[in-house]
């Protein structure tokens, strides 16, 4: 009888350590903030090519980026609205440069897999050093979907395609249907600055 007994007190104290070790390494659930409109800076790596531009999401499917560098890209825009995609420079619009191709892909990759997260209640992942790391399947291969502890894009990566992309100085913004009125709120400070949008 002392036997069982100490047996069945042996199998509850390792399920009670083994609960604990997966509340601390396994999945963690975080609140959901990618259906929010956001502008950010970010730096895209593909293979060999290094960019750096700025990023807008106004919207599901409604996200435009403008490339700072390299100088082979610096000043083109890419403007992406209900599968379509525009280039211009300068406001002079174009047919999407030969350069910009490999960024246009991944940019395509990135809305997807923002576009699919932003659907759900809330962000289910693996947790480490304050991040979520989302991982999930796109037809271009695995990605990981990483967020903040505010549930705001913080990282995008597809190790088969050799690109990461980090973003940085997020703010996010609010969308006034009624006005047509993007209000772009900086968490830094209160003021709310307000862009007319067509």
């Amino acid at each position: 009888m002392k036997r069982i007994f100490t047996f069945v007190l042996t199998a509850v104290a390792a399920l009670c350590l083994t609960a604990c070790s997966v509340n601390q390494i396994g999945s963690s659930s975080w609140k959901n903030s990618l259906g929010c409109g956001f502008s950010a800076e970010v730096m895209i790596y593909i293979d060999r090519l290094e960019a750096r531009g700025a990023v807008k999401r106004f919207g599901e499917g409604i996200w435009e980026i403008e490339f700072s560098e390299p100088n082979t890209l610096s000043g083109v825009k890419l403007e992406f609205s209900e599968g379509n995609v525009a280039a211009s420079y300068k406001g002079l619009s174009f047919s999407v440069p030969q350069s910009a191709i490999p960024v246009k892909a991944m940019m395509l990759n990135l809305m997807k897999a923002v576009e699919d997260n932003a659907k759900l209640d809330e962000l289910t992942g693996e947790e480490n050093e304050g991040m979520l790391s989302i991982k999930g399947n796109l037809d271009g291969g695995e990605y990981i979907l990483t967020v903040d502890e505010n549930g705001l894009l913080s990282s995008f990566e597809m190790p088969n395609n050799k690109l990461k992309m980090r973003f940085n100085e997020i703010r996010t913004v609010e969308i006034s249907s009624e006005q047509s009125t993007v209000e772009e709120v900086t968490e830094t400070t209160s003021e709310t600055e307000t862009i007319t949008t067509a």
